[in-house]
């Protein structure tokens, strides 16, 4: 209420709908990055981002380079895999990726041979700003990025010119709202410069002529680093930093983008439609390093903390490296009765397996004590028609109904309630005073609608199928029955021409 009554006195010109306040615990954040040491194996799943798995380039007993691909992309929607260090591959078979239903996909297994030697295949593009944007875009698409903010989407799509809809602005997304989490927050800090060059490319590519770099107010240092890398850059006179006040999930895009300039994203449609590009700071960097330095994406900023860590730290750490040896070097060799969440705790997902590796979407690593877990999920209560899902939800979504619909199996229903307008922040959870699980719902109620789909799909392309396979046999009879016409009417015996003798006897006969 007292947001709502800021905005129509002018206090607040932009702020989103709902959201909420959850204590931050960003006890890393004073804490410099640190490097992870070289894992003896690396796991490399054929999927680590939206869009189709890649398939393997390589075979058991080669010898590959850091940098090197060894996983080509299939499909427009998809980025190739590359080795986070030379070694040998040693396996190629399915094992368990970071996922709460404990699925396995097909990996590639890399055993380090300790000399973590380089593929110099690449060559830097250090005169960018005289290349065309195409050709910028498919050394994203090479060096396997995606974006580092969770999302996961590739990059590549995301900096397509599209001259219906010109870009007017790009956000540089350096909010992570998310407790616990502190990538962006220390990749700022130490480097600023990296960051901005990547989003002067960005901007080159797109056309843009103006930047904000969106940080929140639990960042000063953050922002003021930003700030003195951009005094330094001449170049880019457009561009300055916004400093938000601190509410999640503030780092959401759409969300971002009506704090900062006032234009709502429809539903259904993208941020690209109204003039606006967004991407996270840690993925601008990663597109830095891929022009400029020849570096596919073979490592990434991961956030171990928790209160079961006693000594957390953000590291660098190479794809492929398994979790459990990232909580060992912590000091976190027993996990037994802890909750391993990967992610942030609003929107990660608690890990089934410790024996996962990191991945592009791993943005943190939290090992929590059952008694903290057991103050967020106790058991649930019936709603009792509150209404805090609703004020908290950024989305102008009413959870408590979505969730009865996605819980009685009324997907209809659900879909119209725009079940899948929900990003799945996890404020109405947070708020809710019966305990309910509501994004858990929302999550199995879009995941049985987009199997139903996918069945529907299915038996369309079957019936297809079924009624080309009718047509072709009825042609094929169609043709075979004209065919044996036609063999008849060439090939049939000549009818017997009468004679005209007899007709001569008969009219003698009767003359006679």
């Amino acid at each position: 209420m007292l947001r709502k009554l800021a905005q129509r006195l002018g206090i607040l010109q932009h702020s989103f709908a709902g959201g909420v306040h959850p204590e931050m615990y960003k006890v890393t954040a004073a804490r410099p990055v640190e490097v992870a040491a070289i894992a003896p194996i690396h796991i490399l799943p054929m999927k680590q981002h939206i869009g189709e798995a890649c398939s393997p380039l390589v075979k058991v007993g080669d010898r590959v380079l850091r940098g090197q691909k060894i996983a080509k992309s299939e499909g427009y929607l998809s980025v190739p895999v590359h080795a986070p260090t030379s070694g040998r591959v040693v396996r190629i078979e399915e094992h368990a990726i970071p996922h709460p239903s404990g699925m396995g996909l097909p990996c590639i297994f890399i055993e380090s041979d300790g000399d973590d030697e380089s593929d110099t295949t690449l060559e830097p593009l250090t005169n960018w700003r005289e290349l065309n944007p195409a050709i910028l875009r498919e050394r994203a698409r090479m060096c396997g990025l995606a974006g580092l903010g969770g999302a996961v989407f590739p990059t590549f799509i995301k900096l397509v010119q599209d001259k219906r809809f010109p870009i007017e602005t790009v956000i540089l997304n350096g909010i992570e709202c998310e407790p616990w989490l502190t990538n962006d927050h220390r990749l700022m800090l130490e480097k600023p410069h990296d960051i901005l060059t990547g989003m002067a490319i960005v901007m080159h590519m797109v056309g843009a002529k103006s930047g904000i770099i969106a940080i929140e107010d639990n960042k000063p240092d953050a922002a003021e680093s930003m700030r003195r890398a951009l005094a330094e850059a001449s170049e880019m006179q457009g561009v300055h930093v916004v400093v938000l006040p601190t509410r999640y999930p503030q780092g959401s895009e759409k969300q971002l983008i009506y704090s900062l300039t006032g234009k709502e994203v429809e539903a259904g449609r993208l941020p690209m439609h109204i003039g606006v590009l967004c991407q996270n700071v840690g993925t601008s960097k990663a597109l830095f390093e891929a022009v400029v330095q020849a570096r596919p994406l073979t490592e990434r900023l991961v956030t171990v903390s928790g209160d079961a860590v006693e000594n957390p730290a953000t590291l660098s750490v190479r794809l492929g490296t398994p979790v459990r040896s990232l909580f060992a070097s912590r000091g976190l060799d027993d996990l037994t009765g802890l909750h391993l969440l990967h992610g942030g705790p609003m929107m990660g997902e608690r890990l089934k397996s410790v024996d996962v590796p990191v991945v592009k979407s791993t943005t943190g690593l939290l090992a929590m004590r059952t008694e903290t877990m057991m103050l967020a999920h106790t058991e649930e209560q019936p709603c009792i028609r509150c209404g805090h899902c609703s004020e908290a939800c950024p989305v102008h979504l009413v959870p408590n109904l979505l969730a009865d619909a996605c819980r009685s199996d009324q997907f209809d229903r659900a879909e119209n309630y725009q079940l899948f307008d929900c990003i799945e922040c996890g404020s109405c959870s947070y708020v809710c005073p019966a305990n309910i699980p509501l994004v858990h719902y929302f999550r199995y109620g879009k995941g049985q609608i987009a199997q139903t789909r996918r069945e529907q799909v299915f038996a369309e392309a079957s019936r297809k199928r079924s009624e080309a396979r009718e047509r072709r046999i009825e042609a094929e009879k169609t043709e075979k029955a004209a065919r044996r016409s036609r063999v008849r009417r060439d090939h049939a015996p000549a009818k017997p021409v009468e004679s005209a003798e007899p007709e001569n006897n008969d009219a003698t006969q009767e003359k006679s």
